[in-house]
């Protein structure tokens, strides 16, 4: 079975959890411009995917998840632009979001090398993966550094919604085996 790479993952992992010391990134929290760019990086990252899962996925219900994929964490960018504009803050790069696009285009670059089945059991670990990995982030860097208000109440409505993908694609996952 296809698997996320470790590497892939080890990177996502260490570039959500850069701010706590211990990853390979050692930086400070991520202030509220970073984060912001942060999520926007995040659901880039998932939108790109899906729009090559939506494209290349051999299982309808993979095409579906992906279809929803594009369309939720393209509202997620769309509500955080529009909270950024309004708070008039401009979303910073930061090594965390550096870190999410490299690995989302090595993600990209793998998956585009793979067909039929092993391309949905691939994407789908990986949306797994993923998943779990922004759950955590928002969990232990985002919402606890998150300064304004409003961000951080946007970051709290939001997981909701990460948590149901991510148990979306548990479902596909275990569906698929």
């Amino acid at each position: 079975m296809n698997r996320i790479s470790p590497r892939l993952l080890a990177g996502a992992v260490a570039a959500l959890f850069a701010c706590s010391g211990t990853a390979a990134f050692a930086q400070s929290a991520p202030n509220d411009a970073q984060i912001a760019g942060i999520v926007v990086a995040a659901n880039t990252v998932d939108i790109d995917a899906g729009k090559l899962a939506e494209k290349t996925a051999h299982n309808p219900e993979v095409k579906a998840f992906a279809r929803q994929m594009v369309t939720d964490h393209t509202g997620v960018n769309q509500q955080a632009g529009a909270l950024v504009k309004k708070l008039k803050v401009t979303p910073q790069d930061s090594e965390i979001a550096a870190g999410l696009k490299r690995d989302g285009a090595e993600n990209i670059a793998r998956l585009k090398g793979m067909k039929g089945k092993h391309f949905d059991k691939a994407y789908v670990e990986h949306e797994v993966a993923y998943h779990q990995a922004v759950i955590d982030a928002l969990d232990k860097t985002l919402v606890p550094n998150a300064r304004n208000a409003q961000l951080k109440e946007t970051l709290l409505k939001v997981r909701p919604a990460f948590v149901a993908h991510l148990e979306h694609a548990k479902q596909l996952r275990a569906s698929m085996k």
